[in-house]
């Protein structure tokens, strides 16, 4: 790499179960305006501009030129979309500084999931020929992955409840977050995962600003400086996968510098208590690591910002000073097939 690059900026919305009344682009412009003004800059002071979404939940084609409405893109700006979690946005936007095309960028991802079925939505990114025609849903999916962590010996039911519990009491902390406090395990929804184990269904949008070098110190007082990030995939097919490890969160971890030292802060993006599980292994993790203080994904997960959240919290921690060196994980897909892995640090 030849450019430092930093994230000086996040905001989110407040993350609610249902939004009928807003559309994408009125609950998206708050948040917008919001990161701006952490920063001071104008949308013409923006040399990229990168979003994440799916059309899948909106249900119609090409639905995030719609957002650009709340961005503002005349008089014409460069500007590019993922049809993924606004990670991998920002992943395009990092390497777009890197290579000296543009000195700021602005990130943003959104998701209504509320106006559909999620758990039937999620099904149209599996395999089309062997696994979809099945129609197995998210959760099933996670069950799944669930019970054979069980099988392996490696967590039990009283161990996903703890997690889920600590998730949600750290999110009392957080303004955002749509579950806070003592939440009851509830009933199975499938079995071994309980209401608890699962993420809540909610609306919501995140937006992050990038900068290189001597420009990020000058728009944050403690940049969150990105060391490393990587992303990788797990094969399609879950047949041939070990569901209790994910080689590729680790591979992608090792690629970013991860393991080189230590890190205090780790915000993993688990949507299910069990992946939680998985991910501290691969990513070797110990009690020392303070994991999730937002509350993570069994707080608030908003499908397609769910992972830029992570890495906003990670670096907002870091602006705060809480936090030197920190954690950022991402995923999209069934049981962790497509993980990214970030490592930011504050300066001294």
């Amino acid at each position: 790499m030849t450019r430092d690059v930093a994230i000086v900026a996040f905001a989110q919305s407040d993350h609610l179960r249902r939004t009928d009344e807003l559309s994408e682009v009125e609950m998206l412009m708050p948040v917008l305006h919001q990161v701006l003004r952490r920063t001071g800059l104008q949308t013409s002071d923006i040399g990229f501009t990168c979003s994440g979404s799916s059309d899948y939940l909106a249900g119609r084609a090409f639905s995030f030129t719609m957002a650009l409405d709340g961005v503002g893109a005349w008089p014409p700006i460069s500007e590019s979309h993922v049809e993924m979690d606004g990670a991998w946005a920002l992943y395009e936007a990092w390497v777009k500084i890197l290579t000296g095309e543009a000195d700021t960028a602005l990130v943003y991802a959104y998701g209504k999931s509320s106006p559909g079925e999620l758990r039937d939505v999620l099904t149209r990114q599996l395999d089309p020929y062997y696994v979809a025609p099945l129609w197995p849903d998210s959760i099933a999916l996670a069950a799944l992955q669930a019970q054979a962590l069980i099988d392996a010996g490696a967590t039990d039911e009283p161990a996903l409840a703890q997690i889920a519990t600590r998730s949600r009491t750290a999110a009392s902390d957080n303004p955002h977050a749509q579950l806070k406090g003592s939440v009851p395990s509830g009933e199975y929804l499938v079995q071994p995962l309980r209401t608890g184990d699962c993420p809540p269904i909610g609306d919501g949008a995140a937006a992050v600003i990038l900068a290189a070098g001597d420009r990020a110190r000058e728009l944050c007082d403690r940049p969150a400086w990105i060391r490393g990030m990587d992303h990788r995939i797990e094969p399609h097919s879950l047949g041939v996968r070990d569901l209790t490890d994910s080689p590729s969160t680790r591979l992608a971890a090792e690629r970013a510098g991860a393991f080189e030292r230590p890190v205090d802060t780790a915000e993993l993006h688990a949507p299910f208590s069990s992946q939680e599980v998985v991910l501290r292994t691969a990513l070797k993790l110990d009690d020392s690591v303070r994991v999730n203080p937002s509350g993570g994904a069994l707080a608030a997960n908003p499908v397609m910002a769910a992972g830029l959240i992570r890495l906003g919290e990670a670096a907002a921690r870091i602006h705060r000073g809480e936090s030197d060196r920190a954690l950022a994980h991402a995923t999209s897909g069934p049981c962790l097939q497509q993980n990214l892995v970030a490592v930011l640090e504050g300066e001294s």
